[in-house]
């Protein structure tokens, strides 16, 4: 394909090697060079759409709303109480673990309990012995560090049991999960009779309120956002707040995420959920001046020169061939396959397929 687009870029006439920056000439193709590179146009409708500010939005969890229940041991699943979609209260058993590392951990930390209790009580023997003088003060030294080192051991040991969730002095195989948080159950990851490792996920749970929208915008609409705007969602009728406006643009589409909060009526939304949101205050400049109809074409017409966002334009010459214009536009909302713009008028032929490869030709003949 690479080959076929060099023969092709040697045949463009000098015409066309002019960039953007000093108004472009037009690459001019024969038809079957058309046909090559598979290019296809639509006529721009009389009637140009009047563009709003909806734009898809994805419901998300915050993060410090989810909880993850993992395996504290390796072993094995014996019991699931809850399934995705239930509800559940912080404390609440939602499983059990079948595991004899838990009773390895049991051992380990009750044979440290013991061997402090014996320490100290060698201690307190020592330190009366000392207090009478039948026991010269380096043996108590020496029975002062072993008493403290064997009270780190246990206490070490008790937080490994606490930590995995298992009550210090009992025994048994048997370990019962609990729900850290009172939440819904947003994800089961571990079957009934399944073997896991140590931290192996089992459930993922969530807060489900407040609830987060994750919004793409054009750059130069974020512009014109502050946090403390509106959101409005058209469909279950809710309201938000922005909270966040990213400040890193994503090189593809020119875009920032902006983050915004529901609060009221977020039982209404569900976690991995895309709706449509309307930004009140997302105006561009073009929108502001009073243009607030623009173009609507698929997503695939736009592509990036240099710092332009660009439509190619086509029209028929007196030679027979076919020229495309690279036309800088103003993108006025995007949102799924779709973009609006400003700078087209209607009647006009768009390429809306192949704009990527009259990009490469004209970069190459820019180039040269």
């Amino acid at each position: 394909m690479l080959t076929r687009l060099k023969k092709i870029a040697l045949l463009l006439p000098l015409g066309g090697m002019l960039g953007l920056a000093s108004a472009a000439q037009p690459l001019l193709l024969q038809d079957s060079q058309v046909l090559a590179l598979g290019i296809e146009t639509i006529q721009l409708g009389a009637a140009r759409e009047q563009v709003t500010q909806r734009l898809p939005a994805r419901v998300s969890v915050p993060l410090k709303q989810l909880r993850l229940v993992a395996a504290p041991a390796e072993g094995m699943i014996e019991m699931l109480a809850v399934y995705p979609g239930d509800t559940v209260k912080q404390g609440q058993v939602i499983a059990h673990l079948r595991s004899t590392k838990v009773l390895e951990l049991q051992a380990a930390e009750m044979a440290a309990s013991s061997q402090s209790s014996l320490e100290q009580e060698n201690l307190q023997r020592d330190e009366l012995l000392f207090a009478e003088g039948l026991i010269p003060e380096s043996r108590l030294k020496a029975t002062r560090n072993t008493a403290r080192q064997a009270q780190t051991m246990a206490s070490e040991r008790r937080l490994g049991l606490s930590m995995a969730g298992i009550t210090p002095g009992k025994m048994g195989s048997v370990l019962s999960l609990t729900a850290p948080i009172d939440g819904t159950v947003l994800e089961q990851t571990a079957q009934l009779g399944q073997r896991v490792e140590a931290a192996a996920a089992i459930y993922r749970i969530g807060k489900l309120s407040p609830l987060w929208l994750d919004i793409q915008v054009p750059l130069d609409m974020a512009a014109n956002l502050q946090v403390g705007d509106k959101v409005n969602i058209v469909e279950p009728a809710l309201a938000g707040r922005l909270i966040a406006i990213g400040r890193s643009v994503d090189p593809g589409s020119q875009s920032v995420l902006l983050r915004a909060q529901v609060t009221e009526g977020a039982d209404r939304l569900t976690p991995g959920q895309v709706i449509e949101v309307d930004l009140a205050g997302g105006q561009s400049a073009g929108q502001r001046a009073g243009q607030g109809a623009g173009s609507k074409l698929p997503a695939a017409a736009l592509v990036r020169v240099g710092k332009d966002n660009v439509v190619f334009v086509q029209t028929t010459g007196s030679d027979k061939k076919q020229h495309f214009t690279p036309r800088p536009v103003q993108v006025l909302a995007q949102g799924g396959q779709n973009i609006a713009v400003n700078g087209l008028q209607a009647g006009e032929m768009v390429v809306v397929k192949g704009a990527s490869s009259l990009k490469g030709l004209l970069q190459s003949q820019v180039a040269e």
